[in-house]
């Protein structure tokens, strides 16, 4: 890979992995529609290390206080607050790792294509456009999350694993229509990213590990670099960007992007 295309694709990485339109479907996308070559599992492990490292930079207190509320419940065997917060994390992320368990093999040979691509970059576009009506009005917050909540954006997330959905995306669809507000939405999104990353990372690690794949440390630097930096960037502006716009910008964007996948399919 030349380091160019490695800076193009680590700045792709770090806005789409937490804005709500894929970066799966685009780190596809991108290397075909330009004819470069795929990017490698060293190279997917280092734009999400960069990626997993901007989130815990920028959530650093809220990930703080929830690991400490999580390990002083043990104590008493009674969680509250952050604590409890740790326990609906934990709950939201069991689906998505049953399911990527389960059926990982049959979506890598089967549901990463463009035209699989095109279609849930539609249909959860749209789904979010839905969930986000009237969300001005929503108000529930992030220490409001109950078990129900947390299975049923768990299992939202689950379908992230089809390229094209967005794991952000569906998991903030799934916070707007439970009643939740946007930036209480976007924020479990963020905090439900970093076990989400974290442990299949450590699996492609060990993939790495076991392979014998010579490794291009320089581009593999920029992926590290760029993404986290990129991704932290992004994660901030979003925050803004949603509580005055809303998710409607972002919902254009992936009936567009879609309309232009099936073109180019004709």
């Amino acid at each position: 890979m030349e380091l160019f295309q490695a800076f193009i694709l680590a700045i792709i990485q770090g806005i789409t992995e937490f804005l709500p339109i894929s970066s799966s479907a685009h780190l596809i996308l991108v290397p075909e529609l330009l004819g470069w070559p795929a990017s490698g599992l060293a190279f997917d492990v280092a734009v999400h290390v960069g990626t997993l490292i901007a989130v815990i930079v920028f959530l650093r207190k809220e990930l703080q206080a929830i690991v400490i509320g999580w390990l002083m419940g043990f104590e008493t065997m009674k969680w509250q607050g952050d604590g409890m917060l740790g326990w609906m994390l934990i709950a939201a992320t069991l689906p998505v790792g049953l399911v990527g368990l389960l059926a990982s093999d049959f979506i890598e040979a089967h549901l990463r294509t463009a035209f699989i691509i095109a279609m849930a970059t539609l249909f959860f576009g749209l789904l979010l456009g839905w969930a986000d009506r009237g969300g001005d009005t929503k108000q529930a917050s992030v220490d409001q999350i109950t078990w129900g909540h947390a299975l049923v954006v768990g299992f939202a997330q689950a379908f992230a694993l089809i390229p094209g959905t967005s794991r952000s995306g569906v998991t903030m669809t799934a916070m707007l229509a439970l009643g939740y507000h946007r930036v209480a939405a976007a924020r479990f999104s963020f905090l439900l990213a970093v076990p989400t990353i974290l442990l299949p990372g450590l699996m492609k690690v060990g993939e790495l590990a076991n392979g014998s794949a010579l490794v291009d440390w320089d581009a593999l630097l920029i992926g590290v670099i760029v993404s986290a930096v990129v991704a932290f960037l992004s994660m901030r502006w979003f925050l803004g960007f949603v509580t005055r716009v809303g998710m409607k910008p972002f919902v254009i964007y992936r009936v567009i992007l879609a309309a232009v996948i099936l073109l180019l399919l004709v």
